[in-house]
């Protein structure tokens, strides 16, 4: 029986998980799919903000020990993850050092710590491939410039294709669309966006453009889902 359970950050991809994901995990041999908002975030205090490393890692730690032949990972966005201090999550600052390198590169850098520190904390016993942290780059929104006539459909919105398309084109692909507090990839689509409601909006985008879509155009994404797919038949 092959279950997951994905800690994700928030609603958005809460309900990305359970509308869009979820199915198409049923259909590749799953029995359970479920998604968990990081930190107990149904009892917690919503108004934004990422939760500290070492409350989300005391979460997948017992998710962990108490089904022990799951499989456990995250959907997390790169943009805004704790760097320093007390709430940093392993890698993340060790990827901010590497200015110009690839999307890709940076959330392997961050990925493969949460990895190690989940490891180590799990015990010489454990089987390192039931934790696959996935960090999306950069974050949720990235995702739909795969598809931005579906993107624009999706929301109800069709005129804003081309404009989605303009940003979209000025990248390699859309995981590299930026992270700065200007440019991240949800501060462009509010811009023009007038209202956007990340929850609402951006899982009726997602499903529009559909997995097929954003796996081509996002090859880390890509690489995760695959990943995914392929543990039921391990």
């Amino acid at each position: 029986m092959a279950r997951v359970l994905i800690h994700v950050e928030g609603q958005t991809e809460e309900s990305f998980v359970n509308s869009v994901l979820a199915p198409h995990l049923y259909a590749h041999g799953y029995t359970g799919v479920a998604a968990r908002l990081l930190g107990n975030a149904r009892q917690r205090d919503r108004r934004g903000g990422i939760r500290p490393w070492h409350a989300v890692r005391g979460d997948i730690l017992r998710h962990l020990n108490q089904d022990r032949v799951c499989l456990a990972t995250t959907m997390v966005d790169y943009y805004a993850l704790p760097a320093t201090g007390a709430a940093a999550w392993p890698g993340r600052a060790a990827a901010g050092t590497l200015g110009g390198a690839s999307a890709d590169i940076k959330a392997v850098t961050v990925e493969a710590a949460l990895a190690a520190d989940i490891g180590r904390a799990m015990g010489s016993d454990f089987d390192p491939p039931r934790f696959l942290p996935f960090v999306v780059m950069h974050e949720f929104e990235g995702l739909l410039f795969s598809d931005c006539a579906g993107f624009g459909r999706g929301i109800g919105r069709p005129d804003l294709g081309p404009p989605l398309q303009q940003i979209r084109s000025q990248f390699g692909t859309p995981e590299e669309i930026n992270d700065s507090p200007l440019t991240a990839p949800s501060k462009r689509v509010e811009a023009l966006v007038s209202g956007y409601q990340k929850p609402l909006h951006g899982v009726l985008a997602a499903r529009a453009i559909g997995l097929d879509a954003i796996g081509a155009a996002c090859p880390h994404f890509r690489d995760w889902l695959e990943r995914l797919e392929a543990w039921p038949a391990r």
